[in-house]
């Protein structure tokens, strides 16, 4: 049987996917490097309890007291049905926040069950289910006469707590399931040099010089464009693009000079292209976030096929590679943010991203400056690109 795309409620005879007892379940999501999030399974009794704290797996504690369900350092629960704990009648698969703010933060998220290199079945969380939930419980496999899955998708607005209350857990699993503050805090230490800033690796810290260059590069064989997203210190947003947007005119020079896109490059000529933002940092710009964009009409070809990359160079001895190594393979995904660029008194931090729209999606990203000074990017939330 193919791979079948789960919605919210929906249940499954895992039969009918496999014979084999033997899965893995993963989760993938989209956020910045700052945000943390704990992954969790819970081994549930036939009450739907906790007969003890040793069948919640995470990463801490990345296996379950019969050994049968086991935490990979990539993520992944690998599980044997077939030696699992008799008691245990269900496996309850939820995500957390280990901070103060909602999942909210996360993009793009999805749960999927596969088989050695064979997946399953996938389930696309709803980013409205994520909006104000601090947990929530994904997805279950459980026992009913014989083994089902349930794509779940229940959030809780209280956090890990409600989970473990519900489940009969001791709260004191609480601060064991909290790491500490996450290993992406920025060090203020400025580098200088070159530098690949790719997935995982917390923010870099470089000089603030009168000129940055970000530039977007590509292999020959379709046309990417580059546009920037300003975002101003009263939470303005300013498209500095060579195409418009639904009511967003093209505009290639903002603020004089301050950010300036250096003109469009087309799919003819070399083996690779290169389109530039020139960038002159002013006290009243908060961040520059550039996007990579291949139009619809350009037809379907990955960022990863196209090895489309970033840099961001200080032209006073410093360039930061967003390597194209861990792009995004889908065809039909036309937009990516690779990273963004912040302005500070210390001087520019160039913080990893690797953001993608939806699939088949033309609307721009959307900045919004929260209370708290942090600058999200909605992904598809602006207005659709102009034909191009």
């Amino acid at each position: 049987m193919s791979k079948i795309e789960m919605i919210k409620g929906q249940k499954v005879k895992l039969q009918d996917l496999t014979e084999s007892k033997n899965l893995n379940v993963g989760f993938s999501f989209q956020s910045s490097p700052n945000t943390s999030i704990n992954l969790l399974c819970f081994g549930l009794d036939q009450s739907e309890k906790l007969s003890s704290n040793r069948n919640v797996i995470f990463k801490n504690q990345n296996k379950s007291q019969c050994g049968s369900i086991q935490l990979s350092e990539n993520g992944l629960f690998q599980i044997n049905l077939n030696t699992l704990d008799s008691k245990i009648y269900k496996l309850a698969f939820v995500v957390a926040s280990t901070e103060q703010g909602a999942l909210s933060q996360i993009q793009n998220a999805s749960l999927r069950i596969s088989q050695e290199n064979k997946e399953l079945a996938n389930y696309n969380i709803a980013g409205d289910d994520l909006k104000n939930a601090k947990a929530i419980l994904l997805f279950e496999i459980y026992l009913k006469d014989i083994w089902r899955i349930s794509a779940v998708g229940n959030g809780y607005n209280l956090g890990l707590n409600a989970i473990l209350n519900m489940y009969g857990a001791d709260e004191s699993l609480l601060k064991e399931l909290t790491p500490p503050a996450s290993s992406n805090s920025i060090n203020l230490q400025k580098v200088s040099g070159n530098f690949e800033l790719s997935k995982g690796k917390k923010p870099i810290l470089i000089e603030k010089t009168t000129e940055i260059i970000a530039s977007i590069s590509w292999r020959s064989g379709t046309d990417y464009d580059i546009y920037a997203l300003v975002i101003t210190k009263d939470g303005r947003q300013i498209d500095v693009s060579t195409f418009g947007a639904k009511g967003v005119p093209t505009l290639t020079n903002y603020g004089n000079g301050t950010v300036q896109h250096m003109g469009d490059v087309t799919r003819d000529g070399g083996p690779l292209k290169t389109e530039t933002i020139k960038i002159r940092l002013n006290d009243n710009i908060l961040a520059v976030i550039p996007v990579a964009y291949s139009a619809q009409s350009n037809g379907t070809g990955s960022f990863h096929k196209y090895e489309v990359s970033m840099s961001i160079d200080n032209q006073n001895g410093t360039k930061i590679i967003v390597p194209a190594k861990n792009a995004k393979q889908d065809p039909r995904v036309y937009t990516c943010v690779p990273g963004m660029i912040k302005n500070t008194p210390d001087g520019v931090i160039i913080e990893y991203l690797e953001l993608y729209s939806r699939p088949s999606s033309e609307y721009r990203p959307k900045l919004v400056l929260e209370k708290d000074g942090n600058i999200k990017i909605l992904m598809d939330e602006g207005p659709m690109n102009d034909f191009k």
